[in-house]
């Protein structure tokens, strides 16, 4: 239960997954915002117009999916890191994430993908690991997972 844990019910889930189909097509942003809050830079950053505001401001991001080009510009500027890239188009799926530990992981290298609550669902590898300076120190780290595993892992951990 969101409110009680901070993890998300099946229900919350249910309101901001994108339709399998669409996943398995190429690259999407997962905004897994759950709480009003007077932000919007993942709106203003989008270079495809991707995100539906109204003039609201502390309204919840809503995204629409046909849009979303998978750029993941939006994953370092998300001040809740809660914005993730799913990719599910190829074997294996590939899951992007906001990353702000150190030390970074390194690419190729073997870690457990993580679900929302932290229990190990898989076993994942680092595929790639940005960290350009307008990123404001906010890695994205690209996870290779299985495609089972892609709209739940949300985090690693080293094996």
């Amino acid at each position: 239960m969101l409110i009680a844990n901070g993890v998300p019910t099946p229900d919350d889930l249910a309101t901001i997954t994108p339709p399998a189909a669409r996943l398995m097509q190429r690259a999407c942003a997962v905004v897994e915002c759950f709480q009003k809050i007077p932000c919007n830079p993942c709106a203003t950053s989008c270079p495809s117009g991707a995100f539906v505001r109204d003039n609201d401001i502390n309204e919840l991001p809503v995204l629409d999916w046909e849009k979303c080009t998978g750029c993941g510009i939006c994953v370092a500027l998300c001040p809740g890191l809660a914005i993730f890239i799913v990719d599910c188009s190829g074997e294996m799926a590939t899951v992007r994430l906001p990353y702000e530990l150190l030390p970074l992981p390194t690419a190729g290298q073997e870690v457990q993908g993580l679900g929302r609550d932290g229990a190990v669902l898989c076993d994942a590898k680092v595929l790639r690991v940005q960290n350009a300076a307008s990123q404001d120190r906010t890695a994205i780290v690209w996870l290779e997972v299985p495609r089972e595993f892609a709209m739940a892992v949300r985090h690693f951990k080293e094996v």
